[in-house]
């Protein structure tokens, strides 16, 4: 690894959480030695969270431009390989990206030139775009959709970006504005990066959106990993608002399943409280999903797959509700009626 003379601190701290995903951190660390800031400006701080797939001996040798911290850990989770990355950090800004989010050569210098705009309780996001050169499942393809809209309304300015967009897969905010708020909470291994958001923002925070600063997206994930995560990002956010005496999370709850199509609304209806009937219907709408993906019927299996994600995240809210009559008492009054 390489080492940087005590005499010039980095002016931004790269922290990069890893678990086994070596192939795409490799990919990342070459690309941020193609910035186009010097690398004497910047350091990298990956934190092995407990791999197994040989990323420890493997960066212990690598060799790179800029000073590259390596640090080991058991495995803990995101956000504690988050805090430790931080707790290493020397720079007074501290850039978060993924293991599989690939820089473009120009994004820490558009992060860099979005703090020097916006001040010292700016938090920056980039977008995570779907690289040309890589074709994901459809179930990663459908995140990257609904990412897409996102970035697509903050860009025509439907709404400002708030800690809703806050994915640590590419976003960067002071070091010192993070630890006022406590840093990640270490009990959650889902949304964890929302939750310290949310915190953030009630602190003051200012978030901004940077379509310049991309970085290239190589997710994988699988269909169980995907459906789990809806769930525990619907749990999550329930304590959340419990844990803050808020209602906050669960009135955007209610306002969306308000929005959504009546086919979504209905299999709520019939799901919640019914965990071997969801878990019946989620094969077919997969095998549908990917049937229709295979022939170009994109927008049939992103609407399955929108069906399936959503009853998934509501079966989570409810179950952290305590049921589906707490859920739909908590909903008041939706209509949920069989859809014509």
């Amino acid at each position: 690894m390489s080492r940087r003379c005590p005499l010039s601190p980095p002016t931004v701290s790269v922290v990069l959480p890893t678990w086994n995903r070596l192939g795409t951190l490799r990919r990342a660390l070459e690309a941020l030695g193609s910035q186009t800031v010097s690398s004497a400006d910047f350091e990298v701080v990956v934190v092995s969270d407990g791999s197994t797939d040989g990323t420890n001996d493997e960066i212990r040798r690598t060799k790179t431009p800029f000073f590259l911290n390596f640090f080991s850990q058991e495995n803990a989770g995101p956000a504690s390989a988050r805090n430790r990355g931080v707790a290493l950090a020397t720079a007074d800004l501290v850039l978060f990206l993924d293991d599989d989010v690939v820089p473009d050569p120009h994004l820490l210098e558009e992060h860099l030139r979005s703090h020097g705009v916006q001040g010292n309780r700016a938090v920056v996001i980039g977008p995570m775009l779907t690289p040309s050169d890589y074709r994901p499942n459809p179930f990663v393809r459908w995140e990257q959709s609904m990412l897409y809209k996102q970035y697509e309304a903050m860009e025509r300015g439907d709404w400002t970006p708030n800690y809703r967009q806050f994915y640590t897969g590419n976003a960067s905010l002071r070091r010192e504005l993070l630890l006022s708020v406590g840093g990640f909470d270490e009990r959650f291994r889902r949304a964890e990066d929302v939750e310290t958001a949310y915190r953030l923002a009630k602190a003051g925070a200012k978030f901004y959106f940077n379509n310049r600063a991309v970085g290239y997206h190589y997710a994988q994930r699988s269909f169980k990993s995907w459906l789990r995560n809806a769930g525990d990002y619907g749990r999550n956010d329930v304590i959340f608002d419990r844990e803050t005496s808020s209602t906050e999370r669960v009135d955007i709850i209610r306002r969306e399943l308000r929005d959504r199509h009546a086919i979504v609304r209905w299999l709520a209806r019939l799901c919640l409280g019914r965990p071997r009937l969801e878990s019946s219907l989620s094969w077919p709408a997969r095998t549908l999903a990917e049937a229709a993906d295979r022939v170009g019927c994109h927008g049939v299996a992103r609407g399955a797959l929108s069906a399936l994600y959503n009853t998934s995240y509501y079966s989570g809210v409810a179950s952290e509700l305590g049921g589906a009559n707490a859920f739909w008492d908590v909903m008041d009054g939706i209509d949920a009626s069989t859809p014509s």
